[in-house]
């Protein structure tokens, strides 16, 4: 990628593929402290225009499009909303992150590589080298969002999630993609299974979400991330995300670093499985 400046609308930065605008990116949004402020992209559309992001539903105020969110770094949390406690459930706390952008290493109008700390309470835990770019695949487009934690607290670290504090199920935390309702229902599927129960806690080299006329197919592009099981809801509001911590929670020791990378095809139409499963090999051999 070259440093030619990206376009900017309404405070974010605009990405493109092949010429075409295809999201915005808010590096510093301006959000309460509830929200665990981090940046995020919204709206993101297909090629034909249709917005396959939502930002601070009804339902889940503290959606942001898509953003790295963990609910647990060492109690702190960078997801928003309440934190599940062990024995009392989801509570308030007053124990919400920020995310914030530190500075640019490159900007170009198809991606950017930027550099952010994760601090509470003044304090910095992790630092993140984060590169989301775009391009073309075989008519539709596709966002490779790679995202490196080093910890530079000083101490040992952990990431956790609801499901290591004791709500089964509830294993999110790292790369989540909050999509659209709508007034149809959203399939998520993968090689080898169909629906929410099928493919959520599971692990697979790729997960398709698919809407009205809309496919996110989310492969792992690394082999650390293809190790992370799927978490997937469809029945209660659209989403996917890569759990970090899905029944154990992950170490961070002092110096260490966690890389992920996932690739998300965004196609227009509702596509069947050969056609997702063509899509996600392509992606992540680009």
């Amino acid at each position: 990628m070259s440093v030619a400046q990206p376009s900017r609308t309404d405070g974010a930065t605009v990405l493109s593929c092949g010429g075409r605008p295809v999201a915005g990116y808010v590096h510093r949004p301006q959000l309460p402290a509830v929200l665990s402020p981090r940046p995020y992209l919204h709206p993101v559309r297909t090629l034909g225009g249709v917005v396959v992001t939502e930002l601070r539903p009804a339902d889940h105020g503290h959606h942001l499009g898509v953003s790295m969110a963990v609910p647990d770094v060492s109690g702190g949390n960078f997801w928003g909303g309440r934190t599940f406690v062990r024995d009392r459930g989801s509570v308030e706390v007053d124990n919400h992150g920020t995310q914030e952008h530190t500075g640019w290493l490159l900007r170009d109008p198809d991606g950017c590589v930027e550099e952010l700390s994760w601090s509470r309470e003044g304090r910095v835990l992790l630092q993140e080298r984060r590169t989301i770019s775009t391009f073309t695949l075989s008519g539709t487009w596709a966002l490779d969002f790679s995202s490196a934690l080093t910890n530079v607290s000083g101490e040992d670290l952990s990431i956790g999630s609801p499901a290591t504090n004791g709500r089964p199920g509830a294993g999110y935390g790292g790369f989540f993609w909050r999509a659209p309702k709508e007034d149809v229902a959203t399939v998520a599927f993968t090689e080898a299974a169909e629906g929410e129960d099928a493919v959520h806690g599971h692990r697979a080299d790729w997960l398709a979400l698919a809407g009205r006329d809309w496919t996110l197919i989310f492969a792992g592009a690394n082999e650390e991330t293809r190790k992370d099981p799927w978490f997937v809801r469809t029945s209660e509001y659209p989403g996917v995300g890569s759990s970090l911590a899905w029944q154990e929670r992950l170490p961070v020791p002092a110096g260490g670093t966690v890389a992920r990378r996932i690739v998300t095809v965004v196609a227009d139409g509702r596509l069947d499985r050969p056609a997702a499963a063509a899509l996600a090999r392509k992606a992540v051999a680009a």
